[in-house]
């Protein structure tokens, strides 16, 4: 360890100290979300279920609540309910990291976790260069940096990041978000036989030359996996005209499907789909765990221009993850689950009765964290609404057969809107924490994930019907 890498890693817990009493006094901090203990928190990284334990790093910059040299946090789990705040794995110490560990990914090699970062580094002038980086651990706490084993390509810009690696057919592979020299996003892909030495295959998706056309300026934090018989690649594209009902958030997240040949380093895929439909979702990143499931967590929240008017800021903190969801396919779309272990959260019998309503309203008391479901919704009528504490409302319209999820603007407080049509709903199931609101339709057909600020201090869920509505109604209040 580095006297600069002491020096940092001091500094940020001091900052944690320092600030431990005004943070923690924000009644908007969340009972069973990860978020940062003070400073800014962005992109999952190095997502692993790793001899046991899961490992969840994230970027971290813990001085002040806006972006800069990130370190990467790191959580772990043994149940993905409870969670244990480590020692913090990177610091931006070394020369091709000092402007931050961006986001990557990892993997067990060897009895050991290898962890893959993008280092970044700009000069005098502002301008950036990018290194693939190593950190290796034997005990998933400490890591050895062994530097840069990825120089940048020369078919890309110095926009050049977010390694995720996988083994595969003997090799290993890397996806790596891109910038091609006439700016189009852009999937790289690279191989390698020991993890070490690193050669450019191609690009695999994007660069302006494929399906997806001219599809955005960047793409960021890609993630390609095998699921139920099919590759699906994930990523971030930057740069897409919002049309209609999709891409109206500034970025988005979402996902092709297809086909991954390792003999020759090719990938055929499908049409582009969004993962999320809410407002805040972002570089989702995936692992398999040890019980062969697939399991996603995202950041909740787009970096965009309003991001430091959060109400959290003047409590030195922003921003959290999703909650751990189980991802399957089903009709050839990802399909996305609260994991099962979340259960546990739920705090003795639920509130249960059978709904029925005709041109009505039904009121709730709730807790500030709860779970809701609504099962076997029959609707004969035009809509129907859930509301919460003034603050969100999920609605579906069956006659334009839209799903939609309202909240009131941290920005300017008025309300504001996504979509998105399904043919119809069955029901929905929704986690709402203090401070965020995640709602699984149809099982996870469609999913729509928004941070929420609700005021005052008496939560209540609203039940509205045009029409007649009937339905099984489940609520259980879910502990910290």
């Amino acid at each position: 360890m580095s006297v600069n890498d002491q020096q940092l890693r001091d500094a940020a817990w001091k900052a944690v100290e320092e600030k431990k009493d005004v943070v923690e006094s924000d009644s908007y901090r969340l009972k069973f979300h990860v978020m940062p203990p003070v400073g800014l928190l962005n992109d999952p990284n190095g997502w692993i279920h790793w001899k046991g334990t899961y490992h969840l790093f994230y970027q971290w910059m813990p001085f002040k609540t806006d972006h800069g040299a990130k370190f990467w946090g790191h959580f772990t789990s043994k149940d993905l309910v409870n969670w244990k705040h480590e020692d913090i794995a990177l610091t931006p110490s070394e020369w091709f990291e000092k402007n931050g560990c961006y986001s990557g990914s990892a993997i067990s090699k060897e009895d050991e976790l290898w962890l893959y970062y993008t280092g970044n580094l700009k000069n005098e002038k502002n301008e950036r260069s990018t290194y693939q980086c190593l950190a290796i651990s034997k005990d998933g706490l400490r890591f050895d940096k062994k530097g840069p084993v990825v120089e940048l390509p020369e078919e890309y810009t110095p926009h050049f990041r977010d390694p995720k690696v996988w083994s595969q057919d003997g090799k290993y592979f890397m996806v790596v978000g891109a910038q091609t020299k006439e700016e189009k996003g852009a999937v790289a892909l690279l191989s390698s036989i020991d993890g070490m030495e690193w050669k450019h295959e191609r690009i695999i998706a994007g660069g302006g030359k494929d399906s997806l056309g001219d599809f955005g300026y960047m793409f960021e934090c890609p993630d390609l996996f095998r699921l139920d018989q099919k590759d699906v690649l994930v990523f971030s594209p930057q740069g897409l005209e919002a049309q209609e009902w999709k891409y109206q958030n500034v970025y988005q997240a979402g996902y092709v499907m297809g086909e991954f040949n390792a003999t020759d380093a090719s990938y055929t895929f499908g049409a582009f789909h969004e993962l999320d439909r809410g407002f805040d979702f972002y570089a989702p990143q995936t692992t398999e765990d040890e019980f062969g499931r697939r399991v996603l967590v995202a950041w909740m929240s787009v970096p965009d221009q309003h991001e430091q008017e959060h109400p959290t800021i003047k409590h030195g903190w922003i921003h959290c993850m999703t909650i751990p969801r189980e991802i399957k396919i089903v009709q050839d779309k990802i399909y996305q689950l609260p994991v099962k272990e979340l259960e546990e959260l739920r705090l003795g019998t639920p509130r249960e009765q059978q709904i029925e309503l005709e041109g009505s309203t039904l009121t709730f008391e709730a807790a500030d964290a709860h779970e809701l479901q609504l099962n076997d919704i029959s609707l004969d009528g035009d809509w129907f609404a859930v509301e919460w504490s003034g603050a969100a409302r999920f609605s579906y319209n069956k006659q334009t057969k839209m799903a939609t999820l309202e909240r009131v603007s941290y920005v300017d407080g008025l309300w504001e809107k996504r979509q998105c049509p399904v043919e119809n709903v069955t029901d929905i199931q929704v986690f709402r924490d203090t401070s965020s609101i995640e709602v699984f339709v149809n099982g996870g057909e469609e999913v729509f994930t928004a941070r929420i600020f609700p005021q005052g201090d008496d939560p209540f869920v609203t039940i509205t019907t045009k029409g007649e509505l009937g339905a099984s109604f489940a609520m259980w209040e879910l502990e910290s």
